[in-house]
């Protein structure tokens, strides 16, 4: 069984006796020289008063066993509070000859519902596409391919009819369905004539309109309680939007999600949030079948410093694609933009460029975009451009060694349950073992979490979808500061290999887990920039 974080916290707190949590994981490197956990001086008073931590507690901490507990190496006082170190070489071991346990997504701590995912914004066209509704749609495809990984049944709506936003969404590597077949409404367009509201004036109505419907008695019986805008109270019908309820209706009752609860989460642009509550309300007054429980994942507005606000996410995307060939250029001292060898991984870049922008802050939060050529750069650490060189690095890393074994100059990999992982020593080597492998299942099932967020009361909906590219530009500095440090591929010396073939190792699963995390965006990895 894999070593589990919050396992291992589980068990140090239960250690503890009754009570609340005290203890927390360590992550940065000064402190991890000394200590992995640590339960604080104040929390531990306030647990044993200003005794110190009965012996018998840290005896039963140091012998701490059972499923998923990490093997512990000693707990001691410090002024600090009671600090507990692992017994590291151990750990090393057992995680990097099980490394497929940890790429694996962990299994979701409660029942998740099938999850119908809508995003209205991919109704129209890419050119009418604004930035803060392009959010929306890198916000509900990464989700979607998050709660996949985990084995949730996701139903994607609406599928695009737009003839140019296939195409589009294929550039930015979003995957959604596009439409097959539509969708009858014959039933919904009989229950909307039926439900019309008295027109005052037929003719003001736009092209393609039944009509107004009235949603003020259903505000008030169900809408008001679900935390609904009180000032909803119509909702202006049309054959366009009798189609969406009728996709959403087909999602709901698709027959490959079988018999299990679903949830309806709506992902829209701040801008799209009254018009979705409409809808809602709509669906209830028209389908008795409508699920109770709708959500809203509201995505705040995007401003884009030095742009107009007209701006869209096609003139992004350009913009984002001139800017990773121009500093290619520089890089390189040649354009590169026509070479064919180039182009799929200007596109990569673009687009990694994109959506670390635009996910790596909470979606709930306003995002403000800094459009100058800087931000292109592999040299700053925040960037998808820096994740996707790291990537290239270890690429190149794992080439180099492949043609060293060609050339006869080292051994080819002996079974990983024959190396010494005690050789593993450097400061770096235990910060990516323990912040970023050890902890990433259980990051990729915090993202997928949304039972919370079904259950709770409410209208709005939370999601962490930020915490992917938050932790892969964590991952690419700690990386790039070890590489920068440790010369891996030594002399091609017998005494040595041991070591080198226990690095190799460990960066073949820091290799596997950022692979695993852009795919969770959409991004393949690259093998050069």
């Amino acid at each position: 069984m894999r070593i589990g974080v919050e396992e291992t916290l589980g068990a140090l707190n239960s250690a503890l006796g009754a009570g609340g949590p005290v203890w927390f994981k360590e992550t940065h490197a000064r402190h991890l020289r000394a200590r992995d956990f640590l339960a604080p001086r104040r929390a531990l008073q306030a647990r044993f008063g200003d005794d110190q931590v009965p012996e018998g507690v840290v005896h039963a901490l140091v012998g701490l066993q059972g499923p998923g507990v990490a093997p512990v190496q000693r707990c001691a006082p410090t002024p600090a509070g009671l600090a507990l170190q692992l017994q590291r070489s151990a750990v090393f071991e057992r995680v990097l000859c099980s490394v497929a346990a940890y790429i694996e997504p962990a299994a979701l701590t409660a029942p998740t519902p099938r999850v119908v995912l809508h995003c209205p914004a991919l109704r129209g066209s890419p050119s009418a596409l604004r930035l803060s509704q392009l959010r929306a749609v890198l916000v509900a495809d990464h989700l979607a391919r998050v709660l996949q990984a985990h084995r949730v049944s996701v139903r994607r709506v609406p599928a695009v009819r737009d003839p140019h936003m296939p195409t589009f969404l294929q550039q930015l590597r979003v995957d959604w369905p596009a439409v097959s077949e539509k969708a009858t409404t014959e039933a919904l367009r009989n229950r909307t004539i039926a439900e019309l509201s008295p027109a005052r004036d037929a003719g003001a109505l736009p092209p393609d309109t039944l009509g107004r419907v009235c949603l003020k008695e259903l505000m008030e019986e169900r809408g008001r309680i679900a935390g609904y805008d009180p000032s909803v109270d119509s909702c202006l019908v049309s054959e366009d939007l009798l189609s969406l309820l009728a996709e959403l209706q087909e999602a709901a009752a698709a027959p490959d999600a079988g018999a299990g609860s679903y949830m309806v989460l709506h992902v829209v642009s701040c801008e799209e949030e009254f018009q979705q509550q409409k809808l809602d309300l709509l669906w209830w007054k028209l389908d008795h079948q409508a699920p109770l429980r709708q959500k809203h994942l509201v995505c705040g507005p995007v401003k884009a410093a030095g742009a107009p606000s007209t701006l869209t996410a096609p003139e992004y995307y350009e913009l984002r694609h001139a800017q990773v060939c121009k500093a290619s250029a520089v890089k390189h001292g040649r354009d590169l933009e026509q070479d064919p060898a180039w182009t799929e991984i200007f596109s990569v870049l673009s687009v990694a460029t994109i959506k670390f922008e635009m996910l790596s802050t909470a979606p709930q939060s306003q995002l403000l975009l800094a459009l100058a050529d800087s931000s292109i750069s592999t040299k700053g650490s925040k960037s998808g451009t820096f994740v996707m060189y790291n990537c290239a690095r270890l690429a190149t890393l794992f080439e180099g060694y492949k043609c060293s074994v060609e050339q006869g100059l080292y051994p080819t990999f002996p079974p990983v349950s024959s190396l010494d992982f005690s050789l593993l020593r450097e400061e770096g080597e235990w910060l990516l073992l323990f912040n970023s492998i050890l902890p990433f299942p259980d990051l990729l099932r915090q993202t997928a979490a949304l039972t919370q967020t079904c259950a709770a009361p409410g209208l709005q909906a939370t999601a962490r979808t930020e915490m992917v590219c938050k932790f892969l530009v964590q991952l690419s500095m700690d990386f790039s500061s070890y590489y920068n440090r440790v010369h891996i591929l030594g002399e091609p010396q017998p005494h040595l290999f041991g070591q080198m073939f226990a690095r190799l190792q460990l960066l073949r699963a820091v290799r596997e887990v950022l692979h695993t995390g852009l795919a969770m965006l959409g991004l393949p990895p690259l093998s050069h920039i």
